[in-house]
């Protein structure tokens, strides 16, 4: 690994951070959280960010963190915080564009400041 891998970027530059993994649920499981980690794998990449995405519906978020095991949860809908200390975040703006660059801005950050 090349010491530009390693060092930190900022965004629309292609130098990447260690992967990530990300979960993303939403009611079923389908087509929302699909959506959702599609974007926003591609918007982590352009500040980045290599992630590991992962769809499920909300009610196996529980099971789902303790075998992915992610750095970040984004959800589309209410759920009950894992009790393992992983940040949740609404993915709301990476469904209707408004505020999906500060959400991606504030996901990648903190993902970022994982390797610290």
């Amino acid at each position: 690994m090349t010491d530009e891998a390693n060092s930190s970027s900022t965004r629309g530059e292609v130098l990447m951070v260690i992967n990530k993994k990300v979960l993303v649920c939403c009611g079923t499981g389908i087509a929302t959280s699909v959506q959702v980690a599609n974007k926003l794998q591609r918007m982590l990449r352009d500040r980045g960010v290599a992630a590991t995405m992962k769809e499920c519906k909300t009610a196996n978020v529980p099971a789902q963190v303790e075998t992915f095991q992610p750095d970040a949860i984004v959800v589309t809908t209410a759920i009950n915080p894992p009790d393992e200390g992983v940040k949740v975040y609404r993915g709301t703006p990476l469904l209707t564009g408004v505020g999906a660059d500060e959400l991606a801005d504030q996901i990648a950050d903190d993902l970022k400041a994982l390797n610290d």
